[in-house]
């Protein structure tokens, strides 16, 4: 499914909500996947004739096809225009204009308003050589030198934006009438309070946090409702920092009491946990609703967060929240970043396995060079030595002050299994089992298993090898490690051999057996993939039943020789927990359609396609007060919806 170009639709709307723009141009929206060449997507922008306007939307993973394909449209049009927007290249002109000279207008900061200046211009026969009057953007004068205009102003009402939803402006349906994208993403709101060293959202969107109005967003969300969207993305900030947040909360729920949609939400939450917070995270049990809760934390080490300019944050207050949300049952998730200047191999090791005391998801990212960050306007200071990525814009860290060059790509080994072991959930259990009852801690365990892959002869090791050897330098293919292991039964049997031979040998003999069933219970939990590419079911396909409109593969009459379920939720809440021998059997149900999911790093959404109790998908599938949902069988072999 395609993911939903939302600043392409605030641009489109927000230009057509001018008359003369309205009357006079056509506005056409392109997505296009990760992975589609330049070839294809230059003979299908062009087939039909080429345009006047050319605009990018530019991140750093996108920055150099753009650029090339500006040079092809101005080979096809030479009095065409080329405009880049973007945290990338804002700011950015003069480099911008020196690698791809095709290039005639770069937008600094929030686009929406500056890009309808920029057409009603191109309408007036403007030249793109004499642009000094539009605030906001850098252009080349008629020497071809960079020029920057005066910045814009923060948006302040953000309603003057026309939503693209209501507006039309994003088509919202496929060719057969279902909703075309695989989640729906919105903005409550824009602003950052926060400058860290390594972002630039507050400085992109500005630190003054401005929201949309009630009803508005209301309204996008009754449309969403209305299509049946399982998954609301922000892309705000801070969810939570404010108190209109607890009224879309409000909203959000009152509407899937009506139409049983949307069924989850994610989103960044606040780093610092207001009341807001803490009320809006109650609302969202009490009905139901799914969620990632973030821990943002990024480094638990003093010295590192100082100089990240976060030391003044209370997110470093963590271990209390991560109780509470694991006594309420809540799914959480923590980010670290490897690589900040100031960090060790020693401290940040020191921190994941404190972390992972209390959240056994942690998503650990690569040290990234951003433009116009801290890091990267001071890298002498830090001694930052980088590298640009194959096929993006962005800066890898390679070594700094504090990591040295063997270190890092030591460290990259690591961070590969974490990310795609833990943090994609291939286990998720087991993690405790072993810590509390094995006295192993995660790191050890995901160290274990990245030795024993790459020095295995084992023919089955060789894929998951190769893909992590292109993960040095922080570049690598961490989705295919995901797909291995999810839709390949020789990495599933790899993950068995590991087990047996590097972990049991090392249990307690009188926990073994326990920790054996646990680990066997995060494999049976793992999402149901059928290939879509293949026309019916496999005839072992699980049967599929229908949960308030939604389908759910049904693993019938589970046995286990222990309570799992029992057993990880005392280890988790630090209560004793009863190691007996307690023969239970339980059905596990599956959402539907997780193949793309398992093919992807989002481990915000690959969650959700996980094995539960019935009560827990009677959960995920009603909505608060509304009538018990019923089950009701679909077929004998369902395959994804």
């Amino acid at each position: 499914m395609e993911s939903m170009p939302l600043a392409m639709g605030y641009m489109k709307s927000t230009a057509l909500a001018d008359e003369r723009i309205a009357r006079e141009a056509e506005i056409k929206i392109l997505n296009y996947r990760g992975g589609k060449t330049l070839s294809s997507m230059a003979n299908e922008m062009f087939r039909d004739g080429v345009p006047d306007v050319l605009a990018f939307s530019v991140l750093g993973w996108n920055f150099r096809t753009f650029g090339s394909l500006a040079e092809t449209f101005k080979q096809l049009n030479p009095d065409g225009w080329v405009v880049m927007g973007g945290t990338h290249v804002a700011h950015q002109g003069s480099r911008v204009f020196r690698m791809f000279p095709e290039v005639d207008v770069v937008v600094n900061g929030e686009g929406e308003f500056v890009f309808r200046d920029i057409l009603s211009a191109r309408l007036d026969g403007t030249s793109p050589r004499e642009l000094g009057s539009i605030t906001g953007l850098t252009y080349q004068s008629p020497e071809g030198l960079p020029v920057k205009n005066e910045d814009r102003a923060r948006i302040e009402n953000l309603d003057d934006i026309p939503s693209p939803f209501l507006t039309g402006a994003l088509e919202l349906t496929d060719e057969k009438g279902d909703f075309r994208y695989d989640v729906a993403i919105m903005e409550t709101n824009r602003g950052c309070p926060y400058k860290c060293a390594f972002c630039y959202w507050g400085g992109a969107i500005g630190q003054k946090v401005r929201a949309f109005s009630r009803d508005r967003l209301r309204e996008e969300l009754e449309l969403f409702a209305k299509h049946q969207v399982h998954t609301i993305v922000l892309c705000d900030a801070n969810f939570g920092l404010l108190r209109s947040d607890v009224d879309f909360m409000d909203d959000l729920i009152e509407l899937r009491e009506q139409y049983g949609f949307p069924r989850a939400l994610e989103t960044s939450w606040a780093k610092n946990k207001s009341k807001s917070f803490f009320e809006i995270v109650s609302k969202m049990k009490k009905a139901g609703m799914r969620s990632s809760f973030t821990l943002a934390l990024q480094t638990l080490d003093d010295n590192t967060l100082n100089l990240m300019n976060r030391k003044n944050m209370k997110v470093n207050a963590w271990e209390d929240l991560a109780e509470w949300l694991g006594k309420e049952g809540l799914d959480l998730y923590a980010e670290l970043i490897w690589g900040a200047p100031g960090e060790t191999v020693e401290s940040f090791m020191e921190g994941y396995d404190k972390l992972s005391r209390r959240v056994s998801r942690i998503a650990c990212y690569p040290m990234l060079m951003l433009p116009n960050t801290d890091y990267t306007e001071q890298k002498s200071r830090y001694g930052i030595i980088s590298v640009r990525g194959d096929n993006d814009d962005f800066e890898y860290m390679l070594a700094n002050n504090t990591v040295t060059f063997a270190q890092n790509q030591q460290m990259q080994r690591f961070l590969y299994w974490a990310r795609v072991v833990a943090e994609m959930c291939v286990l998720r259990s087991t993690w405790v089992g072993l810590r509390e009852l094995g006295g192993i801690t995660q790191s050890e365990a995901l160290r274990s298993i990245g030795s024993y892959i790459e020095e295995s002869g084992d023919p089955a090791a060789e894929p998951l090898r190769a893909a992590m050897a292109s993960a040095i330098g922080g570049t690598g293919d961490i989705a295919q490690g995901v797909t291995l292991f999810y839709t390949d039964a020789d990495s599933r049997e790899l993950l068995l051999r590991w087990w047996a031979s590097e972990i049991r040998p090392k249990l307690p003999a009188e926990v073994a057996p326990v920790v054996d069933e646990i680990f066997r219970f995060d494999l049976l939990t793992h999402p149901v993939y059928h290939d879509p590419d293949l026309p019916v079911p496999p005839e072992d396909a699980l049967p599929v039943v229908s949960l308030r409109g939604e389908g759910y593969h049904v693993r019938e009459d589970v046995k286990l020789e222990y309570d799992v379920p029992a057993i990880v939720a005392a280890l988790r809440a630090d209560r004793e927990a009863d190691l007996r021998p307690s023969p239970t059997s339980l059905d596990l149900y599956y959402r539907t359609g997780s193949h793309n999911a398992v093919t992807s790093t989002n481990h915000e959404v690959i969650i959700h396609y996980m094995g539960m109790s019935k009560e827990e998908a009677l959960a995920n599938a009603a909505a608060l007060d509304t009538p018990a949902a019923t089950s009701e069988l679909v077929s004998d072999h369902g395959g994804c919806s």
